[in-house]
C-alpha cells in the first residue's frame, strides 16, 4: 500500500515510523519547510507528559498514559537524550489546593503510578526555593529531545524503503481510479493520505475535502524566558501551578531543559499569524479568517479577562514575572532573558468552546488529524496506533 503523510511534525514522522514497519507499505512523507519538526513538534518545552489531568477516558488520557511508555522505549532503543525526573504542581492557596486534589484524582483514574504530596521538607529537598501550600510529586514525567526523536523517525522511515521530502509543499491532489496523485505528479498514486499539519489542519481539511468544518485553528502563541546560568539553581526539575481546569493551556511553569538549560513559560497569547513566533510577525489574511470567526469571538467575549492578563504577560516583563514569582518568589527580572517561542495549533468551535481532546476526520481515503495540540507529542506513538487501528482499513 502507498501512503502519503502530509506533514512532518512529531504525529506525521511518528505515523510514517510505524506504517513504514508494516510489510507492503511504501510511506512518503511531505514536508513543506527545510527539515521536519519546524513548528509545533521543535518549539516545545521538550516535557514527556504522563496524562496528569487530563479528563478520564479522554483520547488525551488514554494516548498519553501509554505514549509517554512508547516513547520512553523509543528513547532507550534508539538512544535518544531523556531523563525521568519527575514534576511537582504547586498549590499556592486552599482553593487551588481543592484543584490539585481533583486534578491527583485525575491521575489516579488515568493509572498513574507513585503520585504523593509532599512534606515541606520533602518539597524543600527536591525544590529548596519554590514556596507552595500543598504540592503534588508525579514521578512518572520526564523530559526529552524531541528533535532527536524525529531525526530519528525521520531516518528510520528511510531505511525502511520508504521518504521524506522536504521543502514539498503540497498544492493538489488529483483522484484518479481510487488513488490520489500529488501535485500533478503521475507516477505514484497513493491508496491513502494523512495529514498531520497542526496550524494549517483546518484549512487543508477545507481545500482538500470540499466539506465544511465545525471549528477552526486558532494560533496561540507560547513565550519562553531563558533563565540565566546565574539563577540555575533556583530550578532542579519541572515545577507547575495547577491548571485552569477551563483551559487546556498548564500555565507558565519552570522547565529544565535536557540540554540543562532553564526556561519558564509559556503564556498564551493569540498570535497575529498562523506561524507567529513575534507580536511583530503579523498576516492580515489569517487574522482575518480567525477574527470573521464566530466561534472566536464568542470565546474572547467568553474569557476577555484571560484573554487581557496574558497578553499582558507578552508586551510586559514585570507581568511575566510576576506570575514565575508565584512559583518561586526570589526570582528577580535580571534572573531571565527572552527566549524562544511556539505557537500552539489550538482548535475551537463554532460555540466559542476549545476543543478539549484530539480530533480526527476522515473524507473518502483522506484521515485529517484536526486538532492535536499538546500531549499530542508525548502522545505521537500512541497517536499513530490509534489512526492505525480505527481509521485504516
Amino acid at each position: 500500500m502507498n501512503i502519503a503523510i502530509v506533514g512532518g511534525g512529531i504525529v506525521g514522522l511518528a505515523l510514517g515510523y510505524k506504517l513504514s514497519k508494516v510489510k507492503g507499505n511504501k510511506v512518503h512523507v511531505f514536508e513543506k519547510e527545510k527539515e521536519v519538526g519546524f513548528h509545533q513538534s521543535g518549539r516545545n518545552s521538550g516535557v514527556l507528559h504522563c496524562g496528569l489531568a487530563y479528563k478520564p477516558g479522554s483520547l488525551k488520557a488514554k494516548l498519553a498514559v501509554s505514549g509517554i511508555k512508547q516513547m520512553v522505549n523509543y528513547c532507550k532503543k534508539y538512544k535518544i537524550n531523556h531523563d525521568i525526573c519527575g514534576k511537582i504542581v504547586v498549590a499556592s492557596n486552599e482553593d487551588e489546593a481543592k484543584l490539585l486534589e481533583n486534578t491527583a484524582k485525575r491521575g489516579k483514574l488515568n493509572g498513574l503510578k507513585g503520585l504523593k504530596y509532599l512534606s515541606n521538607n520533602e518539597l524543600k529537598e527536591r525544590e529548596p526555593f519554590v514556596s507552595s501550600y500543598k504540592s503534588l510529586l508525579v514521578p512518572e514525567e520526564g523530559i526529552v529531545d524531541y528533535m532527536g526523536v524525529m531525526l530519528s523517525m525521520k531516518q528510520n522511515i528511510i531505511n525502511s524503503n520508504g521518504d521524506v521530502f522536504l521543502n514539498s509543499k503540497i498544492e493538489k491532489i488529483e483522484e484518479r481510479k481510487n488513488l490520489s496523485y500529488i501535485n500533478n505528479n503521475s507516477s505514484i498514486g497513493y491508496n491513502i493520505i494523512i495529514y498531520t499539519t497542526g496550524l494549517q489542519s483546518d484549512i487543508n481539511y477545507k481545500k482538500f475535502t470540499k466539506n465544511k468544518l465545525n471549528a477552526k485553528i486558532v494560533p496561540f502563541r507560547g513565550e519562553y524566558y531563558t533563565i540565566e546560568d546565574h539563577a540555575k539553581k533556583l530550578v532542579n526539575h519541572l515545577i507547575y501551578p495547577v491548571g485552569n481546569p477551563k483551559f487546556p493551556f498548564l500555565g507558565v511553569h519552570f522547565t529544565r531543559m535536557i540540554n540543562d538549560d532553564r526556561e519558564v513559560g509559556p503564556n498564551a497569547v493569540l498570535a497575529f499569524k498562523r506561524e507567529g513566533y513575534k507580536n511583530s510577525d503579523i498576516s492580515i489574511n489569517d487574522m482575518i479568517d480567525y477574527l470573521g470567526y464566530s466561534g472566536f469571538l464568542k470565546f474572547i467575549g467568553k474569557n476577555l479577562t484571560f484573554c487581557i492578563n496574558e497578553f499582558s504577560t507578552s508586551i510586559l516583563k514585570s507581568s511575566f514575572l510576576k506570575k514565575t514569582q508565584k512559583l518561586i518568589p526570589e526570582i528577580r527580572s535580571k534572573d531571565i532573558k527572552s527566549g524562544p517561542a511556539g505557537v500552539r495549533a489550538q482548535g475551537i468551535d463554532s460555540s466559542g468552546n476549545l476543543m478539549m481532546d484530539f480530533e480526527v476526520k476522515t473524507h473518502n481515503n483522506q484521515i485529517h488529524v484536526i486538532n492535536a495540540p499538546s500531549p499530542a507529542a508525548t502522545s505521537a506513538l500512541s497517536i499513530a496506533d490509534h489512526i492505525i487501528e480505527n481509521y485504516i482499513k
